[in-house]
């Protein structure tokens, strides 16, 4: 595949895993809110995997609840950063392996997804419940995903 074509597959790629992560996202949390009424839950695996229905003030997770403006702020930064960075790399014809390709667009799409939540709403809409750990969603999942890739890639390119 000549250097043209692999930067047009990897832009698609982005786009694709980015919008994929949003609408799923999107998706999942209008259905868990009709089911559920906040606080609720519903047992999938008792004790292992409930869906429980939560409205999160923090970051991912619901850590550092209640700090208003900022969380909007600092998404919305990171949201410019990784679009600029798979374009950066698009322009300027440098080499950017497909793991970083898919983990700047997971995190991308959950970024996006949180977001909307914050503008339309002023807090996310949180329904993974493992029990062991803070109420989640699909983007917080996509976020943390993207990061391990990342971080993997990074090790794997210091050998």
């Amino acid at each position: 595949m000549n250097r043209l074509a692999k930067s047009q597959f990897d832009t698609i790629l982005a786009f694709v895993v980015s919008l994929s992560v949003v609408l799923i996202d999107r998706y999942t949390k209008i259905i868990f809110t009709k089911l559920l009424s906040l606080g609720e839950s519903l047992p999938v695996i008792r004790n292992v995997l409930h869906m429980t229905l939560v409205h999160n003030t923090g970051i991912a997770f619901g850590f550092f609840k209640d700090h208003g403006a900022v969380f909007i702020i600092i998404p919305f930064i990171a949201i410019v950063l990784l679009i600029y960075n798979i374009f950066y790399y698009r322009q300027n014809h440098e080499a950017l392996s497909r793991g970083y390709i898919l983990g700047f667009s997971l995190i991308l799409g959950g970024a996006i997804g949180n977001l909307f939540d914050r503008i339309s709403y002023g807090y996310v809409i949180d329904f993974i419940d493992l029990r062991v750990w803070p109420v989640f969603n699909i983007a917080d999942s996509a976020i943390t995903i993207g990061a391990v890739l990342i971080v993997l890639k990074c090790f794997q390119a210091k050998e």
